[in-house]
């Protein structure tokens, strides 16, 4: 029961997270500007959309073949097909529940080719490892384009909370959330530790995990194929970034947003997903609130505008189209596989 539980609430709270955004920024828009973001969803050009969804397929597939790389310094020769059906397995897995991708690509690579799952779940660890220095190294130079925008961003933030104030009359009483957001965070570590140390089948998990990312981090590091892994590395997050700035095209109010804020946009959206499983209703959140910085301030006030919500709200369904339609084929695919051959 207790199990039960612990996964309802794992997957109900990031959820609740996100319904309760969508719910917030939609009440944050008066009449007028409700009518723009309708008027914006309709003047959506799909094409575009399309676009977007053919280059995030491309990023998929790169992938796919780069952690074939890492299998084979393994001694695992693994087919491109089946490599690619168990990724794209893991994305549908994570639309579903949260954290669920990465075992359950292990899982299914392990059904296709036979590949131990700490095997298969390390290098993708290993590859996680590698993929948020990227992340990192991008919004490292993002944050350098934005440094004439920060008292901008000060700007937004403090007329948004004086119309707040101003609207409910509450701003002294509101809720210490930063203490709550410690507090919670040092309650969960507590717990964590006190769950470590008492649970001995939850430690030897921890430790296989650890064995298996050494070895798919090594991988990494000692693989015949580094410039070629390099290079998709490279190749997927170049396409991730194009998904986004050919996405900005898709309204004709947003294909004018600069690089500095395409790249500010796209870290916000990498942010959201990592927060909420599929990033429903986050996604779309953070990059209205960052992309709407370069477009000028809201006519009706308020802190985003109506066609930058729009704009992260097309992204978000195109893409999430993209991972449900594909890796809701691909698991049909990869379980239609006998059992495992021992390698």
């Amino acid at each position: 029961m207790k199990k039960v539980v612990i996964g309802a609430l794992k997957v109900l709270v990031p959820l609740g997270l996100g319904v309760w955004l969508i719910f917030y920024f939609y009440d944050q828009l008066d009449e007028s500007q409700r009518t723009e973001l309708f008027a914006a969803f309709r003047q959506a050009n799909w094409g575009w959309l399309l676009l977007t969804m053919l280059l995030g397929w491309g990023s998929h597939l790169s992938r796919a073949w780069r952690w074939r790389y890492l299998l084979g310094h393994l001694g695992y020769r693994t087919g491109f097909w089946n490599a690619y059906n168990a990724t794209m397995t893991g994305y549908f897995m994570n639309m579903l529940l949260p954290r669920a991708g990465e075992a359950s690509r292990a899982v299914m690579l392990y059904r296709a080719e036979g590949v131990p799952f700490e095997k298969g779940f390390g290098t993708i660890l290993a590859e996680r490892a590698v993929d948020m220095i990227m992340l990192l190294s991008i919004a490292g130079i993002t944050v350098l384009l934005q440094l004439d925008k920060l008292d901008l961003f000060q700007e937004r933030i403090a007329q948004f909370r004086a119309e707040q104030a101003t609207s409910t009359d509450t701003a002294e009483t509101g809720l210490p959330w930063s203490w709550i957001i410690l507090a919670v965070v040092v309650v969960g570590a507590m717990a964590g530790a006190y769950l470590y140390m008492t649970k001995p089948a939850l430690q030897a998990r921890i430790k296989d995990g650890v064995r298996g990312f050494y070895d798919g981090l090594r991988s990494v590091l000692m693989t015949k194929d580094r410039a070629a892994f390099l290079l998709h590395t490279f190749v997927i997050w170049g396409l991730y970034v194009a998904m986004f700035w050919v996405g900005c095209f898709s309204l004709p109010t947003t294909a004018d947003v600069p690089v500095a804020g395409i790249m500010a946009g796209f870290i916000a959206g990498s942010i959201g997903i990592v927060l909420v499983q599929g990033g429903i209703g986050v996604y779309p959140a953070f990059v209205a609130l960052i992309v709407g910085i370069y477009m000028g301030v809201p006519e009706g006030g308020g802190l985003i505008r109506p066609d930058a919500l729009a704009m992260g709200w097309l992204l978000w369904v195109a893409q999430s189209i993209l991972l449900i339609g594909l890796g809701g084929l691909s698991l049909f695919l990869i379980t239609r596989k006998g059992k495992p051959q021992a390698q």
